[in-house]
């Protein structure tokens, strides 16, 4: 005789199912948890400052349905009187962060900042395309950071975060290159995060430099 089959057994399976399938939805706590921005805010270097960036990040990634993260702009910010420098690699959590495709580009902080997996066919904006990069026509490979290599805020009199992401003219910011290349083979031209200063803080003057006033945004949750 053919064993039966508990219902509440099939019911079960069902169940663990479709909470399996749930977790591989869009804007899951296993889904995009990072992305660069397909656009810039308007105002070039002037982002709102953290904040602002903060939800750029977080208007973008809840239109490509991963808006039940909570994410954070790869940006640091200098130190001003009354006020502490921060540390990009201090707001992103802890990770792993996968791209819109799914493709682990760094499992932590520390292999974030040492051998990731951040090149041009993984740093992918939201909706998952391509950025372009050197060679292509425009370049925007410069991805606005404010940072040093190791991820935290650049010290000093020299502005390189476009007055903690305020200006729209003057000034400049750090910024790395998403495809990893540059003008020569130097370890700050393959830098994904601190390449060199921006020409200055307005929308031209970052293309001018092969930018387009984009950033890295990781859920730090």
């Amino acid at each position: 005789m053919r064993p039966s089959i508990s219902w509440s057994l099939l019911a079960g399976a069902a169940a663990a199912a479709m909470l399996a399938a749930c977790g591989s939805m869009p804007g899951s706590k296993t889904g995009m948890s990072f992305f660069v921005t397909s656009v810039n805010p308007g105002r070039g270097g002037d982002l709102g400052g953290l904040a602002g960036a903060d939800k750029h990040c977080q208007t973008l990634a809840a239109a490509a349905g991963a808006g039940s993260r909570t994410w954070r702009a790869y940006l640091s910010a200098q130190p001003v009187p009354g006020q502490a420098g921060v540390n990009a690699r201090d707001r992103i959590g802890k990770g792993p962060w996968v791209n819109a495709k799914g493709v682990v580009v760094a499992t932590d902080v520390e292999q974030l900042h040492g051998a990731n997996n951040i090149n041009k066919q993984t740093a992918l904006t939201e909706t998952g395309a391509l950025i372009n990069g050197r060679g292509d026509t425009p370049n925007l490979h410069d991805m606005l950071t404010g940072s040093q290599p190791n991820g935290v805020f650049i010290a000093g009199d020299a502005n390189s975060t476009c007055g903690n992401w305020t200006m729209s003219s003057g000034g400049a910011a750090m910024v790395g290159h998403h495809d990893k290349t540059g003008l020569d083979e130097s370890v700050p031209a393959k830098s994904w995060n601190s390449s060199h200063q921006s020409r200055g803080c307005d929308l031209a003057a970052l293309k001018s430099t092969g930018g387009g006033g984009l950033f890295y945004c990781f859920a730090a949750d």
